[in-house]
């Protein structure tokens, strides 16, 4: 048996992840001196044999993983539970491999943007709009499922991204209208609107913000601020970023995997803007 102790983040790209500064910092915060976290490079395709290599609890220290795009839910079959929050929006962001040798996979993103949302002062909506579609998009139906009073209206390139949207909002229990991506400039009145798109997405809409606009929670960090981001600030609207969901959604990851409560936000969120201005 290693007395190391490993975990990463699994995912193709991974290279840019902030996901190893921000647990290895709560490692050293916790006095986890045996406990390592890196990134793991991996598509669909090679993600069963990592699974069928990485052994038995304890065999190569693995302890858990962070799983990003494109895994979330190509990694569902290869665990033995999963918890209800994941099975909501059929993603996995988060793996735990116990003593026992089972795979039990959850989702913390959700949580994870209630909570950054709510560190902003953003803890109830009357109404919503979103960006985009996918698994992202999903999660945030299930966050907003939890905060939000009334209607969703969900922008998208496609009927048939459409007509996922729709189905997600009836399996969460949330109220969703869909919008074709051209008039996605109106999305701006809402008092939340939430970009899940990839970089580079939204920034045509920078130009389009209102004078007194709400909040924006736009998902990314790199780069950061987007252009959409940096327009709404400059309008006076609240911003939540790529940071603060990927800084609410690690401190359950590091709880689960290491087993030790509470982890400490500050000095993960310390580490990750550090991160972030060492690319600068």
């Amino acid at each position: 048996m290693s007395h190391t102790r490993r975990a990463a983040v699994l995912g193709s790209p991974v290279a840019h992840s902030l996901s190893p500064a921000l647990h290895n910092a709560a490692y050293r915060k916790l006095g986890l001196d045996g406990w390592t976290y890196g990134a793991v490079e991996l598509d669909e395709a090679a993600l069963p044999g990592f699974f069928e290599r990485i052994g038995g609890p304890g065999e190569q220290g693995w302890a858990g993983f962070s799983v990003t795009m494109p895994l979330k839910r190509a990694v569902i079959p290869l665990l033995d539970r999963i918890s209800d929050t994941a099975a909501s929006v059929e993603a996995v962001n988060t793996v735990v491999l116990t003593d026992d040798g089972r795979r039990i996979g959850d989702n913390t993103d959700i949580p994870g943007m209630v909570a950054a949302l709510a560190e902003r002062g953003v803890r109830r909506v009357e109404r919503a709009a979103v960006l985009g579609a996918g698994a992202t998009a999903s999660s945030a139906l299930a966050a907003l499922a939890r905060i939000c009073d009334g209607e969703v209206t969900a922008y998208v390139r496609s009927d048939a991204r459409a007509a996922e949207m729709r189905q997600w909002g009836e399996r969460l229990g949330v109220p969703v209208r869909t919008a074709d991506w051209a008039a996605a400039t109106e999305a701006f009145d809402a008092p939340l609107v939430i970009a899940t798109t990839p970089a580079g997405t939204t920034d045509a809409l920078a130009a389009s913000v209102p004078e007194r606009p709400g909040t924006l929670f736009d998902v990314l960090y790199d780069p950061w601020p987007t252009a959409l981001a940096a327009a709404w600030s400059a309008r006076g609207g609240a911003v939540v970023g790529g940071l603060d969901l990927l800084v609410h959604q690690a401190v359950p990851q590091v709880e689960q995997i290491t087993g030790r409560a509470p982890a400490p936000l500050a000095a993960m969120r310390e580490a990750g803007e550090a991160a972030l201005a060492a690319r600068s």
